[in-house]
């Protein structure tokens, strides 16, 4: 693999101060090798924001501070330490950015739903991915690929009609979420409600595991 990481993966993505530019910078680097490296997850170099303006340099931007640099290179999944130390060199201060739809999907819903589904799933002893928390108070759970063009269906066969109803949505292949510790739209961190482990990141669960769970909670939640 090229570099050697605690398996303890959270540590690393948890530690999102640091003292000096520098180490900030090789912490960045860790984070995007540990990825790549025991997760297998593609990694993109995202835009920040300072006062408003998104660092791609449009004054229009549609969305500052949340969305991949269009002209960053991707960090493919199983890249080394050195190999991601060297890409990320070429965008310092980038946020850390995951795109959806290859290794995973992402079912996303209010986080104080989420929080109380997530309990209730650890209690049910339901298989579980990663799960993360967005400054803008959404939960995000990792899912097996194909789960977000199959959430109509999905739903509809467990007697919901309207996804938007619940306020549950599926991200699929096209979209990118802002991995922890990275800053999403000038709002703060993105961190993990349930870290990665290497019995669920690799292979996160089927959506229809969790989505009865996740659609009766939204909707008790919304009630």
């Amino acid at each position: 693999m090229g570099f050697t990481i605690g398996i303890g993966s959270s540590r690393g993505t948890r530690d999102t101060r640091s003292g000096t530019r520098r180490r900030g910078r090789a912490s960045e680097c860790t984070v995007v090798a540990e990825f790549t490296g025991l997760w297998g997850w593609d990694v993109v170099p995202g835009a920040r924001t300072a006062a408003g303006a998104c660092s791609c340099g449009r004054s229009d931007c549609p969305a500052p501070g949340a969305h991949p640099l269009d002209f960053a290179p991707r960090v493919p999944a199983g890249a080394t330490l050195d190999e991601a130390s060297e890409a990320w060199a070429q965008s310092p201060g980038a946020a850390v950015m995951l795109p959806v739809g290859r290794t995973f999907d992402v079912l996303e819903v209010a986080e104080p739903a989420g929080l109380r589904a997530l309990a209730r799933m650890e209690r049910m002893g339901l298989p579980l991915g990663p799960v993360t928390a967005t400054p803008q108070g959404r939960a995000q759970f990792f899912v097996a690929p194909g789960a977000a063009s199959e959430l109509p269906r999905l739903l509809y066969r467990m007697g919901w009609d309207d996804p938007s109803a619940l306020d549950l949505r599926g991200l699929g292949a096209g979209t990118y979420v802002t991995a922890p510790p990275s800053d999403r739209g000038g709002l703060g961190p993105v961190r993990w409600l349930r870290p990665p482990a290497l019995d669920s990141a690799t292979r996160p669960p089927t959506a229809r595991l969790l989505l009865g769970t996740l659609a009766y909670v939204a909707h008790r939640s919304r009630a």
